[in-house]
C-alpha cells in the first residue's frame, strides 16, 4: 500500500521526507514560503527544488562539459578502436558531467568571498545571494555520489580510482591561494579525462594515452591564463596567484601561446603513436588554425572579446578534433 510521505515518487516514507525537509530547509530562504498541507507542501518543494537546481546549473555553466567531453570520448574510441560499447558510453558522459558538476559547484563554494570582492564575479548565485552554501554543498556531495557510481557501472579500476579523481577536481579550487602554476593544475585536472576514459574501457592505463592527457593539460591552461588576464588588478590587489598577476598581460599571453604549442606538439605526437591516419592529421591542423584565430581575438591593450575567446572557440576546437578523430577511426575499422 502507497504511503502519502512529503517527498514526490518514488518515495521512501521517513527517510525521504526527511530529505525533503532537509533541502527545503537549505534553499534560500527569500524562496520559502509557509505551508499548511502535505500536498501544498509537496507542490512548493518541487517548485523550490526545481528553481535552486536551475540557478545552480546556469552558475556551474553545465553547458560547457563540452570543454572536456569530446577529448574523453577521442579517448575511449581510441581504447576501443572504434566505438565503445553503449554502456560504456553512457556512463562515460554521466561520469564526465557528474565529476564537472561536482568540481565546479565545489569551486564556486571555494571562491564565494573572493567572488564577493571581486566586480567582475560578485553577480555570481552565492555572493548575489541567489543560492545558500547548503544547497550547493548538497548539490556537489550528490554530483560526487553519483560520479562514483558511474565509475562503478564501468569496472573496478575506475572505481578504485574515482576519490582520487574528485580529489584533484576539488583541490584544484584552492591552489590559486599558493601556486602561479594553478591554470595547470586546472588543465590536469580536466587532461585526466582521456586517460579515464581508456580506463573505463579497458581495465587499464596505456602510457601512450597520456599524450592526450598532456595535450589537454596544456590546451586548457592555455585559455585559462587568457582567462585570467581579466582579474589582474584584482588579483594583485588581493595577494591571490596567476601567471598574469606574476608576469603581467604581455608576457602571459605569450605563455598561453607557448602553452598552446606544446598542446600541438603532443597531438602531432598522437598520431603516430596510434597509427592515425590523414582525417586525424587534417583534425590537428584545424585545431592549429581554430587556436591561431582564438589568440588573434585578444590582445594586452584589448582584452574585450575575451569572453568569445573563451566560451566560443574552446568548445568549437574540441569538438573539431573530436569529430576528425572518431572519423579517422570509424573510416579505418
Amino acid at each position: 500500500m502507497g504511503c502519502d510521505c512529503l517527498s514526490p515518487p518514488p518515495c521512501g516514507c521517513f527517510g525521504a521526507s526527511a530529505t525533503a525537509i532537509f533541502l527545503v530547509m537549505t534553499a534560500n530562504p527569500r524562496n520559502r514560503k509557509p505551508v499548511a498541507e502535505a500536498p501544498t507542501l509537496s507542490y512548493n518543494l518541487t517548485v523550490h527544488i526545481l528553481r535552486e537546481l536551475g540557478v545552480t546549473l546556469e552558475m556551474i555553466k553545465w553547458e560547457h562539459s563540452i570543454f572536456a567531453l569530446p577529448f574523453a570520448l577521442c579517448g575511449a574510441m581510441l581504447a576501443a578502436g572504434g566505438l565503445p560499447t553503449a554502456h560504456q558510453l553512457l556512463w562515460i558522459i554521466i561520469a564526465m558531467v557528474a565529476a564537472r558538476s561536482a568540481a565546479m559547484a565545489f569551486n564556486r563554494l571555494a571562491d564565494a568571498s573572493m567572488d564577493a570582492a571581486n566586480p567582475r564575479t560578485r553577480t555570481r548565485a552565492l555572493p548575489a545571494g541567489h543560492l545558500t552554501p547548503a544547497f550547493v554543498t548538497v548539490f556537489v556531495i550528490v554530483s560526487s555520489t553519483l560520479f562514483i557510481v558511474a565509475a562503478a557501472q564501468l569496472n573496478r579500476l575506475t572505481l578504485w580510482l574515482s576519490p582520487l579523481a574528485l580529489a584533484v577536481l576539488l583541490l584544484y579550487s584552492y591552489t590559486k591561494r599558493v601556486t602561479r602554476w594553478s591554470h595547470l593544475v586546472l588543465g590536469f585536472a580536466l587532461g585526466i579525462a582521456p586517460s579515464a576514459a581508456w580506463i573505463a574501457v579497458r581495465g587499464t592505463l596505456d602510457p601512450r594515452i597520456l599524450l592526450l592527457t598532456a595535450a589537454v593539460t596544456f590546451w586548457v591552461a592555455g585559455f585559462d591564463v587568457l582567462y585570467a588576464c581579466q582579474d589582474f588588478s584584482f588579483d594583485r590587489g588581493t595577494g591571490l596567484y596567476s601567471i598574469p598577476q606574476h608576469f603581467g598581460i604581455r608576457r602571459s599571453l605569450w605563455v598561453a601561446r607557448a602553452f598552446h604549442v606544446a598542446m600541438l606538439f603532443l597531438l602531432i605526437g598522437l598520431l603516430p603513436a596510434f597509427s592515425l591516419g590523414k582525417l586525424a592529421i587534417a583534425g590537428v591542423i584545424a585545431v592549429a588554425l581554430l587556436l591561431a584565430y582564438e589568440h588573434s581575438l585578444v590582445s594586452a591593450d584589448d582584452l574585450t572579446r575575451l569572453n568569445a575567446a573563451f566560451f566560443t572557440m574552446n568548445g568549437v576546437i574540441s569538438v573539431v578534433f573530436f569529430c576528425f578523430v572518431a572519423a579517422d577511426l570509424l573510416w579505418r575499422r
